[in-house]
């Protein structure tokens, strides 16, 4: 992982490279078939190009709406919609043209989840503490511990080995919902029975990217754990951040 923090420029900067390169595709998608559209009307190629150049304003206009929103930190217009429209549509995309220009997948998605959590928090929700689900991937336990915390962290004795007992007593502290999940066909079925209204989740870049993308429209703020041993073996998180996430969350 990453010794900085991810920042959130980096999937702007992508994301405006790929509102352009769209906005260039619709301009070719004009411009080939002008000769032959004017062959049947004069006027179907001004037809043509009004709509294509509708699509592509609306396209700059989402673009600029999304950067505004994260730099400034306030919810702008049809802000939750244009969040769907880069989780589902503009990410891969924009993951192809990272790998294009030699930048890792893991880089890419560290600035998506920053980026993500800053629209998220824009919407200023106030959710109460029963309505939030903390979902904790199960390698933030050691992996030799003897007592198996997933589907039920209250079996923690709170030894103080791993961060769980840290995440257990920040759980209780505000009578937050938690739970440890061993994938992420578990987390589907913990978010389906506990119905949250936003999830804090902490995983890997993979994992939390998928988890966003699959839990859209619940908003999720995603928080990434640190791996020193490799993934998936007695990871880290930073419980300040978490702690720092749910105030803002709560109000």
């Amino acid at each position: 992982m990453a010794e900085h923090p991810p920042q959130k420029r980096l999937f702007i900067a992508l994301m405006g490279l790929t509102c352009l390169l769209i906005v260039g595709g619709i301009y070719l998608l004009w411009w080939v078939p002008t000769t032959g559209l004017a062959n049947i009307h004069p006027s179907l190629p001004r037809v043509v190009g009004i709509v294509l150049g509708g699509l592509s304003l609306l396209a700059l206009l989402g673009t600029a709406v999304l950067v505004l929103t994260t730099a400034l930190g306030k919810d702008m217009y049809f802000t939750r919609f244009l969040r769907g429209v880069v989780i589902k549509f503009l990410l891969p995309v924009i993951e192809l043209l990272g790998r294009a220009f030699g930048i890792s997948t893991d880089t890419i998605r560290q600035s998506f989840i920053a980026m993500n959590n800053s629209l998220v928090l824009s919407q200023r929700y106030k959710v109460k503490p029963d309505r939030i689900l903390i979902l904790l991937p199960h390698c933030l336990q050691l992996f030799d511990c003897e007592i198996k915390v997933t589907g039920d962290i209250n079996k923690c004795i709170r030894c103080g080995r791993c961060d769980i007992k840290g995440l257990a007593e920040l759980a209780e502290k505000y009578r937050i919902d938690i739970s440890v999940a061993t994938g992420g066909t578990l987390a589907r079925k913990v978010i389906i029975e506990k119905r949250p209204k936003l999830v804090v989740a902490v995983a890997c870049e993979r994992d939390l990217t998928s988890g966003i993308k699959d839990c859209y429209p619940l908003p999720v703020i995603g928080v990434l754990n640190d791996r020193p041993f490799g993934p998936c073996f007695n990871t880290s998180v930073d419980i300040a951040k978490i702690d720092e996430s749910l105030k803002v969350i709560m109000g």
